[in-house]
């Protein structure tokens, strides 16, 4: 059975792993700290420079386009398509998470390890764990109404 998987577009705070940036690149705490600020608010950043005209749908559909290309590709059969996903997982104790899978013709084929986190990271998951637990029954709530 084709496991769906749903594309992450938002769970604030979003986690910036820079230890798993490739290539390998190191950062001061500041660089660290400001990096992490744009990605958690680069749609609101957009909405702004827009200054209500519009919104982030854009960097949305791009999103989405390359992820439906990615589940095609999969679906196809083609090798090795690894994208990040919001899916049921047991990557954390949270019934549903975001992280790297693999997609191959019956959907998810594996779901990859967050990987190593220093301690930075696992502050910054934590307080994601928190937010996105809150999301998650809610999600579940509307879902079984």
């Amino acid at each position: 059975m084709f496991q769906y998987c749903f594309l992450l577009f938002f769970v604030y705070p979003l986690l910036f792993c820079y230890k798993q940036v490739k290539p390998p690149c190191s950062f001061t705490p500041k660089e660290i700290d400001f990096l992490t600020d744009r990605i958690q608010n680069g749609g609101t950043e957009v909405v702004e420079a827009k200054a209500g005209t519009g919104s982030a749908t854009l960097s949305m559909a791009y999103a989405a386009v390359k992820f439906a290309d990615a589940c095609l590709r999969g679906l196809r059969g083609d090798a090795n398509i690894v994208e990040c996903a919001y899916v049921a997982s047991q990557v954390t104790e949270l019934p549903f998470f975001a992280s790297k899978v693999r997609l191959g013709r019956y959907g998810v084929e594996e779901i990859y390890p967050l990987g190593p986190l220093n301690e930075y990271e696992r502050a910054g998951l934590e307080k994601a764990k928190k937010e996105l637990a809150g999301s998650i029954q809610k999600g579940v709530t509307f879902i079984r109404k």
